[in-house]
């Protein structure tokens, strides 16, 4: 018997799937906008809460976005249209669009971010490397993630990772011995060097993530392993998209609610384009 989803009902689904109470204490997660009894017919499904991504859900006709950033983390006292958070928030509510996130429970949780970007690389056996206890089913969850791949020169990880990542701008960073073999890897979406410590600790050999500034990645190397690989954050948490549709046209197609799940291909990053520096040499 078909069931007409709500915005309520999508919440239930992503609150079973990616608890809050799992999600950080600094953070802000779950319901933003909207009404929990207005019908869905379209999901549009996307990393930040942008203009870009506002436009492409009311073109698309959508009823609910789902990111995966928060769009007010920080909080914020005013909300007028000439800010660019206030005018995301009053096109939104003028569409009828509601507005979902997951974020810190959507990167620790057993099929989420850190999952999407472990698989993406092809690691095998990853589990969190840093444990935050068992879901539902007892399945590990926490945060990044940890495993063994095929032998391989750094060379060779870093032209695998760029050829699988979504396309953008940024391009991946490599700090490290080229030649050396790696096959202990670790992963984490989004900003990473706050990990750096713990994935030396477990003896990875490369580790992948993003935001990496440069007195930490310098200190780091100078240290010894693991080698670097730093890619954009919109890049390194994308892979989760399509994850998270799949998992809702299952349940759609269990309910035959005549829903259409989106995921958003604009990159989000801030940056628009790249130039390698070539000049300052005497």
């Amino acid at each position: 018997m078909a069931r007409t989803w709500t915005v309520s009902h999508v919440c239930s689904l992503m609150e079973r799937w990616y608890p809050a109470a799992t999600a950080e204490s600094w953070d802000r997660v779950g319901l933003i906008l909207g009404d929990g009894d207005r019908p869905v017919r379209t999901v549009l499904l996307a990393v930040d809460p942008v203009g870009a991504v506002a436009d492409e859900a009311i073109a698309l006709g959508a009823d609910m976005i789902i990111t995966h950033h928060p769009l007010l983390l920080r909080g914020a006292s005013f909300l007028p249209e000439s800010d660019p958070k206030g005018r995301i928030v009053a096109r939104l509510i003028r569409a009828g669009i509601a507005l979902l996130n997951a974020h810190t429970n959507a990167d620790c949780a057993s099929d989420g971010v850190a999952r999407a970007l472990a698989d993406l690389v092809g690691i095998r056996g990853a589990v969190p490397f840093e444990e935050a206890g068992t879901d539902d089913e007892g399945r590990p969850i926490g945060h990044g993630r940890i495993g063994q791949i095929d032998p391989m020169s750094l060379s060779d990880l870093a032209d695998l990772v760029a050829s699988r990542l979504p396309e953008g701008p940024t391009g991946l960073l490599v700090g490290g011995d080229e030649e050396r073999i790696v096959e202990r890897v670790a992963v984490s979406g989004g900003s990473g060097d706050s990990f750096l410590g713990r994935v030396r600790d477990l003896g990875a050999d490369a580790y992948l993530c993003a935001d990496l500034r440069h007195h930490p990645a310098s200190e780091h190397l100078e240290a010894g392993s693991p080698a670097l690989l730093c890619a954009s954050h919109w890049a390194t948490e994308w892979p989760w998209l399509p994850v998270l549709a799949e998992r809702l046209a299952r349940a759609e197609a269990r309910d035959d609610a005549g829903v259409e799940v989106v995921v958003s291909t604009i990159v989000t990053e801030p940056w628009t384009s790249h130039r390698p520096t070539q000049g300052g040499r005497a």
